[in-house]
């Protein structure tokens, strides 16, 4: 018997092993080209980068879509291969091989329906008397203007895009449910949160459990900035609308105190400061900025991303660099996802697990990154002048509350919205857009607005049901970075911990969060790095510290 049974193991594992090559001999190498052909897309806006890409997608769906591989694959895993690494590969895979299991007519009608919504927002600039603004435009005037109207009119001017995408994006939300519904599951919704090893009801609770916990935080912090920002526009708190925040979704915080002078941010070469600190705690970049896209110009894509191209290395981000805070706490975002790759997982792991373990754990390190730009001592180690540091601090510990208060109110607001959305596409979703904005955010919708703003969020139409694992990801950033303080930096105050020229910090990330790559689920990736499964705890103390 127990003969028997190791045979049957050894037989198990081996046909785990050849479906594994037989996947890295046919999939790798369109991945690949998917991605260099998303890339060229994303940086030429041309008609034949984007016919390109989709037809690099379509194959590659389709391949992944194979009957006789799924069935194949299906038997393997029912059997259980027991090695855990082979284990954990034919399970991942199975969820991908899972996700393509429809008609091929239905894949091709999603690819061309979600290219040409990427199409249009990479391409689209929003046009105001006749002139063309930039993304970067439209943020400075949200950020400087003092004059309701113009903002008004700027505000509305980068929402028209909603319109232009609306009937592709109405029929794509179609296409996807019924995707779904062919796999078995109730939604789309539920099914990409299911495909990402996440539970729809696990992730509600936890979202639940954020809202009692930052609602009252989140009323107090808003009011502040409400009786400042009407100051400053000469209107009363009731006149404020959603052009009155400094951004166009009120997803950051506005920039009303002061302590932290655009001039400061403005003298920052961001390249060489970025380079030179990811360097300095033994993660260095250079090899990413060659190869990176750095500066805006017409048709690229005006937002921000990392790619990773091969898995084995090339890894590039893209940017549309200005001088400013924005773009340099951008940039130390993207880098964060570019150190969380495989140029910091080990080439030994299989190409199957040579990648982050989840979305929300490279969110997370790379959302830990970005944080240190409202730090005085960091911005001093990194060699830039401030004239007063301590009221700097003062200004940016207030801001930096406030920061993950507003953004996990909007939070709330993405991941309710989807959840919903797919739940029912046929209702009104231009109320109940608004009804989540004003009931998560305590934003006032615009009288008699009836316009479908929420696909002017780019995330909605073409990163469907991901942006739950931003908010899951600053967990994720707090628990981190609060357990590499206490155990790689000498047990050093968190909020004073600024990681410069320090390689043990880079040491931290690589032992503990990096180096797993994928063999460990965001679960287990949690309580490996952290010492705890991921939960609120750390995320509270954080919007606690400095209270005042």
């Amino acid at each position: 018997m127990i003969i028997g049974a190791e045979t049957t193991a050894a037989k198990g594992d081996k046909e785990a092993v050849e479906f594994i090559k037989f996947h890295e001999a046919q999939i790798r190498p369109m991945e690949i080209e998917v991605a260099r052909r998303w890339w060229e897309a994303a940086t030429t806006g041309k008609d034949e980068a984007f016919a390109a890409k989709q037809r690099a997608e379509e194959q590659l769906e389709k391949r992944l879509a194979d009957r006789a591989a799924f069935s194949r694959l299906r038997a393997i895993r029912a059997d259980g291969p027991t090695d855990p690494l082979l284990r954990r590969q034919i399970d991942l895979l199975y969820l991908q091989y899972l996700g393509r299991q429809i008609d091929p007519a239905l894949i091709e009608a999603m690819l061309a329906r979600s290219n040409a919504v990427e199409k249009a927002f990479t391409n689209y600039r929003p046009k105001l008397n006749g002139k063309e603004l930039t993304d970067n435009q439209v943020r400075e005037v949200l950020r400087e203007s003092r004059d309701s109207a113009e903002r008004e009119a700027v505000w509305k001017a980068g929402k028209a895009v909603a319109r232009v995408l609306l009937p592709d994006f109405k029929e794509l939300v179609a296409l996807r449910n019924r995707a779904a519904v062919q796999l078995g599951f109730k939604n789309y919704h539920v099914m990409q949160l299911a495909l990402a090893e996440q539970d729809q009801d696990e992730v509600l609770r936890l979202f639940d459990q954020l809202d009692d916990l930052t609602r009252d935080a989140f009323i107090k912090a808003k009011a502040e900035i409400d009786a400042e920002l009407a100051r400053r526009c000469g209107v009363e708190v009731a006149a404020l609308r959603p052009w009155h925040y400094h951004d166009p979704f009120f997803q950051e915080s506005p920039a009303v105190f002061a302590g932290a002078p655009k001039e400061i941010f403005k003298k920052i070469d961001i390249v060489k400061f970025c380079t030179d600190f990811f360097g300095g705690i033994g993660l260095p970049v250079d090899d990413v900025m060659a190869k990176s896209d750095l500066y805006e110009r017409p048709g690229k894509n005006p937002h921000a991303f990392c790619i990773d191209i091969d898995r084995a290395g090339d890894v590039r981000i893209l940017c549309n660099l200005v001088p400013g805070e924005e773009w340099l706490s951008t940039t130390l975002h993207e880098l964060g996802h570019a150190v969380y790759s495989s140029k910091n997982i080990p080439d030994s792991l299989p190409y199957v697990l040579r990648t982050d373990a989840h979305a929300l754990s490279t969110e997370g390190i790379a959302m830990m990154f970005e944080r240190f730009v409202g730090n005085a001592a960091f911005l001093k180690a990194m060699g830039v002048e401030i004239e007063d540091p301590a009221a700097f601090d003062a200004a940016t510990e207030k801001v930096r509350r406030n920061r993950l208060l507003i953004f996990s109110r909007w939070a709330q607001v993405m991941f309710r919205f989807e959840k919903a959305l797919y739940e029912n596409p046929d209702q009104d979703l231009n109320t109940l857009w608004w009804n989540l904005v004003e009931k998560y955010q305590m934003v006032r919708r615009p009288e008699g607005r009836d316009e479908p703003d929420f696909a002017a969020k780019i995330h909605v139409v073409t990163v469907p049901a991901y942006y739950h694992n931003y908010l899951m990801g600053e967990l994720f950033a707090a628990q981190v970075h609060q357990a590499l303080c206490r155990e790689a930096l000498g047990g050093v105050d968190p909020r004073k911990a600024i990681y410069v020229g320090n390689p043990k910090a880079g040491e931290f990330l690589v032992k503990r969060v990096f180096a797993p790559g994928r063999t460990l689920s965001w679960q287990e990736l949690s309580k490996f790095a952290t010492g705890s499964a991921l939960g609120p705890e750390a995320f509270a103390r954080e919007i606690s510290a400095g209270k005042e």
